[in-house]
């Protein structure tokens, strides 16, 4: 399964001879998988069955999914009835105002039919069984679409992570070359300032080479680069995972800037800590991208 991303539009049609089913899914990014159905009164007992079937094909993200019902043919959506008891009611009230207050005894129909209830406009009752398969194919259909779409946007996700891996593996090998650089430096410098310090007599050799040995120690980054590689070689093999691995990758990325972190905070050298901003830069990039990653 390649990497796919969460944002997606999805339409997919459905039709039999007297019905169609239209069914639009639209997913953007969420931390957990969260489907939000909206489907006629009709065919809400289906929404089990239709949640089960999504939750097989998405396994992230917040799905918004919106199922339409349009009736074929002279067959009416909705059927239309008289409420007889209500209507009568009404018309006993107004039998009793003209008894009693001498009101116009003609009462209209339409005036009857304004009143609240007195008709009622129902759904046409379909029968589930049959409309069942087809409201399930239209939902297919537009999984496929939103699938299509969440790969093509994860290899355009893929391609971007690698590059900026890249990129991020070369600044560590600079990082690399670069400290026992810095170790010689500063072994030269205090070697300046002793002999600076002692006005040309003999320098404690041992001593020095104490003191260079302790801000090695210090200041030494090897963990924190293999740490980093490992990090950088574990996000290529979950790129190729055939599964959702967006929450791996955003750890995998806390970890590696906790890395970067360190080697920052150990760095006495501009350049070491002008590569490490350079990085951090990048693993924001990423890390704003991994939350588009299912």
């Amino acid at each position: 399964m390649a990497l796919k991303s969460m944002t997606a539009f999805g339409r997919g049609e459905a039709e039999l001879e007297d019905a169609g089913v239209t069914v639009e899914i639209r997913s953007v990014n969420h931390r957990f998988r969260d489907v939000v159905m909206r489907l006629p009164k009709a065919l809400q007992p289906l929404e089990e069955a239709l949640r089960s079937q999504i939750a097989a094909r998405i396994g992230r993200g917040r799905v918004e999914v919106s199922v339409q019902m349009e009736t074929r043919g002279d067959q009416p959506d909705v059927s239309v009835e008289l409420n007889v008891p209500l209507a009568q009611a009404y018309f006993s009230v107004y039998r009793e105002l003209q008894e009693r207050f001498g009101a116009d005894p003609v009462v209209k129909a339409e005036v009857v039919c304004q009143n609240r209830d007195v008709v009622m406009i129902r759904p046409v009752e379909r029968d589930v069984e049959l409309l069942g398969p087809v409201v399930r194919d239209a939902l297919e259909r537009a999984l496929d679409t939103v699938d299509r779409m969440r790969q093509e946007e994860g290899r355009a996700l893929e391609k971007d992570f690698r590059s900026r891996l890249e990129l991020i593996a070369d600044y560590l090998t600079r990082v690399e070359e670069r400290s026992p650089q810095v170790v010689e430096e500063v072994r030269k410098r205090l070697q300046e300032r002793v002999a600076a310090l002692t006005d040309g007599l003999d320098l404690d050799e041992s001593r020095l080479a104490q003191e260079v040995a302790l801000f090695a120690g210090r200041s030494d980054i090897t963990e924190e680069i293999v740490r980093g590689r490992s990090h950088l070689s574990q996000f290529h093999t979950y790129l190729e995972a055939d599964e959702p691995v967006g929450r791996r990758l955003d750890f995998l990325i806390q970890e590696l800037n906790r890395e970067v972190n360190t080697i920052a905070s150990k760095a006495t050298d501009a350049i070491i800590s002008s590569v490490a901003v350079e990085i951090k830069a990048e693993i924001e990039k990423l890390r704003e991208q991994v939350q588009n990653v299912e």
